[in-house]
């Protein structure tokens, strides 16, 4: 981890926190020859900044994500006959956890990569299993709200008997009431990760907030749109986005303009992204595969051969999978390569996060990336 953004005297008491985290600041500042004052200066600046977590100096793990959005109890109910209006109709119900940020962040716990997770829950049955099943995957909530003042996001689909969609129904008002000031309380958590990803479930003045107050922290920060109506929530200079994933009608969406639905008007999409100030972006254009606008020109790349049963998660285990491969030093072009084949693993699974994903088992398939470069 560079340590560029650090003064001498910044970098001195850091050295000193590392040999001994519960040395006091009047002994720190004897040690170096100090006023204990410009040492608290140095110590609140090394928080801001990532390199410690507040009282006590706990030093951050060397490599963590957080994931930061919606958190949504699914409900899907699959007709067994053509759905008549108006009366009782017989369903199979199904119910999972999802929300972007959650299944991104359970992707990447289950590959072993440290994760937390902020999001903001309701107080009811629902929150609390949530955030159960969260721990149970090793991911740290410690910075979830709770709030007693609306429900926990719940999204239902109707489904007729071939699976198709009826209709949906998304009660996602809680979201709404998570506000730049909770990243405030949170940021010190925020700043010492290697990696934030973020997605348009959040309010625009948050997701905003977050942008801006990224500019000067260290941590790589990945956005999703989430959908075309949500993309709108960012703001319009995207500088201080890392990399921008969302498919093509959401590019299209955000940038204002017209194009053609083929893998040429992506690269052309992902290029205007970063002329918009991200610095990196991701168009997809599902089964047909995805646009890489990297540090070295905006490459193409087809989809990983698969045999869906279910497409639900995929494009959240691909922004998993790009994430788990950055974070392993891989450069963003193989990083989204390792992520089209984790979406393409999750597509033939009926769950919406691979019950079976591991290093291992996203190793065993790796075969399955033969060229695919366009």
């Amino acid at each position: 981890m560079s340590m560029d953004d650090l003064g001498q005297q910044e970098a001195a008491v850091l050295a000193i926190i590392r040999e001994n985290p519960f040395a006091g600041q009047q002994e720190i500042a004897d040690m170096l020859g100090l006023a204990r004052s410009t040492v608290a200066a140095h110590v609140t600046q090394l928080v801001q900044k990532g390199y410690i977590l507040g009282r006590g100096y706990v030093l951050p793990e060397p490599s963590r994500a957080v994931a930061i959005g919606g958190a949504v109890f699914d409900r899907k109910y699959r007709a067994k006959t053509t759905i008549v209006l108006e009366t009782s109709n017989p369903v199979d119900g199904m119910r999972s956890f999802g929300g972007v940020a959650r299944n991104v962040a359970e992707n990447l716990a289950l590959l072993g990569t440290p994760t937390s997770f902020i999001s903001i829950l309701g107080k009811d049955e629902t929150g609390s299993a949530l955030l159960a099943h969260l721990r149970e995957c090793g991911i740290d909530v410690s910075q979830v709200i709770v709030t007693p003042d609306r429900p926990t996001a719940e999204y239902a689909a109707i489904l007729d008997p071939a699976g198709d969609l009826v209709i949906g129904l998304a009660d996602m008002g809680i979201f709404d009431l998570f506000q730049p000031a909770h990243l405030d309380r949170v940021w010190s958590h925020l700043a010492s990760a290697s990696l934030v990803f973020a997605d348009c479930n959040l309010p625009a003045e948050t997701l905003g907030h977050l942008v801006v107050r990224r500019r000067s922290a260290r941590f790589r920060l990945a956005v999703d749109a989430v959908s075309t109506h949500k993309v709108m929530r960012l703001p319009q200079d995207l500088s201080g986005i890392d990399l921008l994933f969302m498919n093509l009608d959401e590019a299209n969406a955000l940038l204002d303009r017209q194009g053609a639905d083929s893998l040429d008007d992506a690269k052309v999409a992902a290029r205007l992204l970063q002329q918009k100030g991200a610095r990196e972006a991701v168009v997809t254009l599902g089964a047909r595969g995805m646009a890489v606008a990297g540090m070295g020109g905006v490459q193409l790349f087809s989809a990983v051969k698969a045999r869906p049963l279910d497409m639900t998660g995929a494009g959240d285990a691909m922004i998993a999978g790009t994430l788990h491969g950055l974070m392993a030093s891989q450069d963003t072009y193989a990083a989204a390569r390792t992520g089209a084949l984790l979406g393409a693993l999750t597509t033939e699974s009926a769950a919406s996060v691979h019950p079976e994903l591991s290093q291992r088992f996203l190793d065993a398939h790796r075969h399955r990336l033969t060229g695919g470069k366009e």
